[in-house]
């Protein structure tokens, strides 16, 4: 299916060129989505998705499909991976490193201060009312993101039902790693079957199947370095949890819940360095603040050894991102050269879009909880879909609504 054909609007053009995008311009985009990317992974990829490919047409959507199906398969935070393969397809090495830095340094000054706040005061200053009225918006964010990439995303029969099957595999409870890689054995054997029950097929279709070795490599090894924790304590220093947080970076797969287990093994257990209250917290600001979840080591950091523990462990958990996009992202246009692998990554797509439906699912239950957050959700919805407003504005009005309706509901 041509990309052009699958963008909305008549303005629908093909991305523009590497030499056209400065610097500055990804510097500037992931400095503002930094700043007003809440909601969590599924959201940021909404946002980014609306930016890099409706308004800039900086990529086509099967080629943002294939950075969102890359950044499942290797550890990390998704959606930080994902701003640095943008960074590193526009501008390479110097574009890498600028995107990833621009999209995390925002959230993480943000829970640096709140961090400061919370070592002085004792306690986490309310952001409810902010909440109420961005969540609503997120949904509807994620929404606008999943319409259009599922368009791209579904290019067959087959690849509707896997995604059908995956939705409903994660919904149940399945390990995300298992639904991803049992969509790519699927999709290939799919196209295997597709291939053999074609004769004319050329016999040098099946491509170079190594290009997909890296990937499994990766998870390989991070699961190995993983393989258990010291409960010995140990007295605090900026090296070990400079090395505590590297590990964690490397090694980590899936959702928020996941680093929740990782934090509480190696800090609370195993180290003695936090309390479950101390750590909850951190979570807690990690979640309600925009820009990537692994912010939550800023928020350690600063609590165990200030301003640079702050540093020592937002860098540890963020550095393994860079080192494995800067490995696995020149891998992907191969993949799409060889037909076998890149059926894998067909299914690879599909499913990371079955594992947004149903985050998009969950952050809906607990986002629409009264008739005006649903207002707010389905007014969002109509703005993005039909009349394409910048979901930045939409963010920005959704806190604002929820700042003066708890203000109100305080008075009352």
């Amino acid at each position: 299916m041509s990309e052009v054909s699958a963008a909305t609007g008549p303005a629908a053009r093909l991305p523009t060129s590497e030499s056209q995008t400065s610097l500055r311009e990804l510097a500037l985009l992931f400095l503002k989505l930094g700043t007003i990317a809440f909601g969590g992974p599924a959201a940021h990829i909404g946002m980014m998705e609306d930016e890099v490919v409706r308004r800039r047409h900086w990529l086509t959507r099967e080629q943002f499909l294939d950075y969102v199906g890359a950044t499942n398969l290797i550890p990390g935070p998704n959606s930080t991976e994902l701003a640095i393969h943008i960074g590193l397809a526009r501008r390479g090495w110097r574009g890498l490193v600028v995107a990833g830095i621009c999209f995390i340094l925002p959230a993480a000054l943000i829970v640096g201060v709140i961090a400061r706040a919370y070592v002085r005061f004792g306690k986490l200053p309310a952001a409810q009312g902010i909440l109420y009225g961005i969540k609503p918006v997120v949904i509807a964010v994620v929404i606008q993101a999943l319409w259009g990439l599922s368009r791209s995303a579904v290019k067959s029969r087959w690849l509707a039902v896997l995604g059908i099957v995956s939705v409903a595999a994660v919904a149940l409870g399945a390990n995300e790693l298992a639904v991803l890689a049992g969509a790519a054995a699927a999709a290939v054997v799919g196209t295997i079957i597709k291939r053999r029950s074609a004769p004319t097929t050329s016999p040098t279709e099946g491509g170079d199947l190594s290009a997909r070795l890296p990937f499994s490599m990766l998870k390989a090894g991070s699961t190995a370095i993983g393989a258990g924790v010291s409960a010995v304590a140990a007295p605090f220093s900026l090296i070990k949890l400079f090395l505590v947080f590297l590990k964690i970076g490397a090694v980590l797969f899936g959702s928020g819940y996941v680093l929740l287990a990782f934090l509480r093994a190696d800090l609370v257990q195993g180290l003695g360095w936090l309390t479950e209250q101390q750590l909850l917290d951190a979570v807690a600001v990690g979640q309600v603040t925009p820009g990537p979840v692994f912010t939550t080591a800023t928020f350690i950091g600063y609590v165990l050894g200030r301003a640079p523990g702050a540093i020592a462990a937002t860098v540890g958990i963020f550095l393994p991102s860079f080192v494995f996009v800067a490995i696995s992202g020149p891998l992907v246009p191969r993949i799409r050269r060889s037909p076998l692998a890149s059926a894998a990554l067909d299914g690879v797509n599909v499913a990371s879009l079955a594992l947004m439906v149903v985050v998009a699912v969950q952050l809906a239950r607990a986002a629409l909880v009264d008739p005006l957050a649903i207002f707010l959700g389905l007014a969002s919805a109509i703005l993005l879909l039909r009349f394409r407003v910048n979901s930045a504005w939409l963010v920005i009005a959704g806190a604002a609504i929820g700042l003066f309706a708890s203000a109100r509901f305080i008075q009352r």
